[in-house]
């Protein structure tokens, strides 16, 4: 399995960003995807999570209405669109799937600042 994240960067508050991950190594269409994101000294968190048929989404509180997560099931990929960006969403942003066990992409660097 391979989740290879793209699309992180320096954003001004209320900007916007899309992130990618593109997966490999598994039947992406059967599977949840999910973003989670880790601030410094803080622990990984859930930030959306989608279903395999791309029907069902669930978010942090922290980000409903400004995030939107989606799939591409046709070119294995899950993608996060985030809108009115602030300060507290500065992380690193991870893809993850769960099949028969955790996996994790390297992570995109998201700052949000001015």
């Amino acid at each position: 399995v391979q989740l290879v994240e793209s699309g992180g960067g320096l954003v001004e508050p209320g900007g916007s960003l899309r992130l990618s991950c593109a997966a490999s190594g598994f039947t992406f269409s059967s599977y949840s995807m999910s973003w989670y994101r880790q601030a410094p000294g803080k622990e990984r968190a859930m930030v959306a999570v989608i279903i395999s048929g791309g029907g069902s989404t669930n978010y942090a509180d922290s980000v409903k209405g400004r995030f939107t997560i989606s799939r591409d099931n046709a070119k294995n990929t899950v993608y996060l669109q985030m809108n009115s960006l602030k300060p507290e969403d500065t992380a690193v942003y991870y893809c993850h799937v769960y099949t028969n066990w955790h996996y994790w992409g390297q992570g995109t660097q998201v700052t949000v600042s001015s």
